[in-house]
């Protein structure tokens, strides 16, 4: 069984326990780090049963035009007074497994990332659970529905890859054509890309949280984001460009987000040199 940690909040009233040793420690940390892969994998089995209908909707979903992006793009269109010019079609092209059992190796990636996507909360949870015992309740009281944060974003991050940038991608990389040149994605190449799209977008949305903690530190200052917004608009763009396709489009829609979440780190920066100004 894990050991528990020494909570710092009793330390001198007499209610605390033995101080844990850093084997001790490790220990402690190897218990969270085994059933969060308990989770994940756990969930990842179970989606592998289920991996008909993942493959079908989930992963292939943005090369039909029936997808959800499509038709809601499509209805803003004739809302507002275009027609069907903002309405488009995804390229119809196959997917090709070209290497022996790559099939079944894609199978167990794909139901490994989503297992790891679904079960990121509990796994952030686990995590919490470690370092929760060293806060002082000052720290807890301000740490206060993290968890529930971080997942939220962390989600609306995957949420934005999977309905804003993979169907642009798509259509991007899908219908780009060189001549003399047969563009025919194979399967391994499409689902690396449906995980670039989004789990990298997860990570990306996270970013209130991380200048959160770098303010708490005094690393991170209101004064200094103001000061360099027009730095952060080009970083965003570059970062843009490395973690999406080459098409302009999409890096925009990825840009234009990140720098949205800039500007809400800000507030959250000032947020916290106020409590800081306080203490």
């Amino acid at each position: 069984m894990p050991l528990d940690q020494i909570d710092v909040d009793k330390l001198g009233t007499g209610e605390e326990t033995q101080e844990m040793t850093f084997l001790e420690h490790l220990e402690e940390l190897r218990w969270h780090i085994i059933r969060s892969l308990i989770a994940v994998v756990g969930l990842g089995i179970v989606l592998f049963f289920f991996q008909g209908w993942l493959f079908d909707t989930v992963i292939f979903g943005p090369t039909k035009a029936d997808f959800f992006s499509y038709r809601a793009i499509c209805s803003l269109s004739n809302s507002v007074g275009l027609g069907d010019m903002m309405c488009f079609v995804p390229p119809d092209f196959p997917k090709i497994a070209t290497g022996f059992g790559e099939p079944f190796i894609m199978s167990i990636k794909v139901c490994f990332v989503m297992g790891l996507i679904i079960a990121f909360p509990y796994v952030l949870w686990e995590f919490w659970k470690f370092i929760k015992p060293g806060l002082y309740s000052k720290e807890r009281r301000a740490a206060r529905g993290m968890v529930g944060i971080c997942s939220g974003l962390f989600m609306l991050g995957v949420l934005f890859g999977y309905y804003i940038i993979s169907p642009f991608a798509v259509n991007f990389l899908a219908g780009y054509q060189i001549p003399g040149v047969q563009n025919t994605p194979t399967m391994s190449s499409f689902i690396n890309y449906m995980i670039m799209f989004t789990a990298p977008a997860g990570l990306i949305f996270e970013l209130p949280i991380i200048v959160y903690f770098l303010s708490k530190v005094g690393l991170v200052t209101p004064e200094g984001m103001k000061k360099y917004r027009r730095h952060s608009i080009i970083g965003t763009l570059m970062l843009a460009a490395m973690i999406t396709p080459p098409d302009v489009v999409t890096q925009f829609l990825i840009g234009i987000p990140l720098y949205i979440l800039y500007e809400v780190s800000i507030v959250v920066s000032a947020r916290v040199n106020r409590e800081n100004e306080e203490f």
